[in-house]
């Protein structure tokens, strides 16, 4: 049976890729994942704010007296809770990994505006990086700015990073744009050569003790992946590149759906923080005994056959089928 898959160009064994996460802070945990089946994996985000608060830091150096440096070091330089993985040490753990592994190590940049971070980009390509996926999160707080002007802003971005770069970039986005396939097709024309469905955004919480607003993660499950079925068959029929589904993806039927709504990898991180890195065997075997039981012998056969474009029922996918399930229930 062939699982093997084509993503951002890149030939990998099967369709599971371990998404950005601390996994692969550790070599050995990473050596782990392969061992189990990961085809792939991406290393945690490297933020737009680290880097640029670096380049402040050298600058600061450069331009201070020593006696001045000694007495606000502390302050100035960041929390290493807050940032695991420095500029610096990321690019070292991106050599350890791909001097480690055998399968694909894909570099994760976090930001949303044009600016010099974007040139770590070729650093993260002469360590070694396989590819770049850049997280486009940006949670607009300013009333003044429109959803144009934000667009506009992450496609400089993507055309920015794929112009400095030879290694794929792959564009990760939220679900909140107005018309994400439009915007897939102008990634895609901006350089990006795949789109990452979707972005979590992690809502903070209220507490009533201290009337204070806390940060808090909540792991995904099977429900969220519903969202992402819709748009990568909606998206899917209309892009060249590659289409990579995460969150939601527990089960080996979550994968085989998101390959039936065309895509090409899906990315697990909850699952594995839940269960470790044995889940992925159990799900790829869950993948060959579904596919066996229906007679197919190729991933290529299944992907994309429930898309918008191919699926018996487009309307499933469209504003009709939002009207027949509200007029078939009594709510």
């Amino acid at each position: 049976m062939n699982l093997a898959t084509n993503y951002l160009g890149l030939s990998l064994r099967n369709p599971l890729i371990v998404g950005a996460s601390p996994f692969c802070d550790e070599v050995d945990g990473a050596q782990r994942l392969q061992d189990a089946g990961a085809a792939a994996i991406v290393m945690r985000s490297l933020f737009e704010e680290q880097i640029d608060h670096q380049q402040r830091t050298l600058s600061y150096l450069l331009d201070t007296s020593p006696g001045e440096i000694a007495s606000g070091v502390r302050e100035f330089f960041p929390s290493y809770a807050d940032y695991p993985l420095s500029p610096n040490t990321y690019l070292e753990q991106l050599s350890h990994l791909k001097n480690t592994l055998k399968i694909p190590v894909i570099a994760s940049l976090c930001g949303h505006r044009p600016g010099a971070w974007i040139d770590y980009a070729r650093k993260l390509e002469q360590a070694g990086a396989d590819a770049i996926e850049l997280n486009l999160y940006h949670l607009i707080t300013d009333p003044r700015m429109s959803g144009r002007q934000v667009e506009d802003e992450m496609l400089e971005t993507v055309r920015d990073i794929s112009g400095t770069v030879k290694i794929p970039v792959a564009a990760k986005l939220s679900p909140f744009h107005a018309a994400p396939a439009q915007f897939a097709l102008e990634l895609e024309k901006a350089g990006a050569k795949g789109v990452v469905l979707f972005n979590r955004f992690y809502q903070p919480d209220f507490d009533l003790q201290e009337l204070e607003v806390h940060p808090q993660l909540k792991l995904s499950d099977s429900s969220e992946l519903l969202l992402r079925l819709r748009w990568l068959a909606v998206i899917s029929p209309h892009v060249k590149g590659s289409l990579s589904c995460t969150g939601g993806v527990h089960r080996a039927e979550d994968i085989i759906k998101a390959l039936l709504a065309g895509a090409s990898t899906v990315q697990v991180v909850s699952v594995l923080l839940k269960e470790g890195p044995r889940v992925l065997t159990q799900l790829l075997g869950g993948m060959r005994n579904w596919m066996t039981q229906r007679g197919y012998e190729d991933l290529n056969d299944l992907r994309g056959a429930l898309n918008l474009k191919r699926c018996t029922n487009p309307e499933a996918h469209e504003r009709a089928n939002y009207i027949k399930v509200l007029q078939s229930r009594a709510i």
